[in-house]
């Protein structure tokens, strides 16, 4: 095997070899920037719906108090406001979504699916878990969902919701008496869930990724050939040269030209000492014959 070959070889495996690392680790890196990014999605949606619940609470609420006796407004319940705010959010970002899902809502559209009613079940068997988040597949793809608990802090939610008799008769003529009785204080009677594609980023990734493999490719690609012209021109034509010198002065030939190697390298060591060799080979040649 010539000497260029195996130099190729050998730069051609360490170099598919650091690629490889530096491949798998700038996807690792992408894959979970695209997950951070994804999961700031997920908290600021969040921080989005406690922020209309308060906006409700302390504002559009207290204007509506009186209301209530002649007409049930929604608009007065927070958890109504943050999740009409998300729906006008999803006519422009479908695949967005937030709700609160409750075990025994009072109005149905609140009542939890069986994946959101296991979130529930599993913040009321573990009180000191304060935030879930997860992946599952949905009709837009993988989505992660971020989830808290949603309990009954304050005694006024039970006004609404400890039993009907307590209940507004407003409320209960829009929507009966089946449902959103019987809370607790303290009892975790639902979770607010947020849902966000991960496919946008997911794959911003992967692309990104596939422009970093082309980069690694295209440099490999231009050091390998300017390391076969720099190993040629410095190394491999010189030796040959030598070589072919070498071998015409074993062959008797005394008459072969000089080997002139410019600079300071090995190379260039060699043959001066080659040329040293061959003057002294040529001079006891010489005293033979004499």
């Amino acid at each position: 095997m010539k000497l260029i070959l195996k130099i190729n070889l050998i730069v051609a495996a360490v170099y598919l070899m650091a690629a490889s690392v530096a491949a798998y680790v700038a996807n690792e890196l992408l894959l979970r920037n695209a997950r951070a990014e994804i999961l700031e999605n997920a908290n600021i949606m969040m921080e989005a719906a406690l922020a209309v619940r308060e906006y409700t609470t302390t504002q559009i609420k207290p204007l509506l108090k009186t209301q209530i006796k002649y007409e049930f407004l929604p608009q007065s319940v927070p958890a109504f406001s943050a999740n009409e705010y998300f729906n006008v959010l999803r006519k422009t970002y479908s695949a967005y979504s937030y709700k609160e899902a409750t075990l025994n809502p009072t109005n149905p559209r609140d009542r939890a699916a069986d994946w959101e009613a296991d979130i529930v079940n599993r913040f009321r068997n573990t009180p000191a878990l304060k935030e879930l988040v997860g992946e599952r597949d949905s009709q837009y793809g993988r989505t992660l969902f971020m989830a808290r608990p949603l309990p009954v802090y304050s005694p006024t939610c039970l006004e609404c919701h400890s039993h009907v008799a307590a209940a507004p008769p407003t409320m209960l003529a829009k929507y009966g008496e089946a449902n959103g009785f019987g809370w607790q204080l303290n009892e975790v009677i639902g979770a607010q869930i947020v849902s966000v594609p991960m496919e946008v980023a997911i794959k911003r990734a992967h692309d990104t990724f596939r422009i970093f493999l082309m980069l690694l490719v295209g440099m490999f690609v231009f050091l390998f050939l300017a390391l076969y012209v720099q190993l040629y021109t410095q190394v491999v034509r010189r030796v040959r040269r030598l070589a072919n010198i070498a071998d015409r002065v074993s062959m008797g030939d005394l008459d072969a030209p000089e080997f002139v190697s410019r600079g300071k390298d090995e190379l260039a060591n060699l043959a001066q000492s080659f040329g040293r060799m061959r003057k002294s080979l040529v001079q006891a040649l010489k005293m033979l014959e004499g």
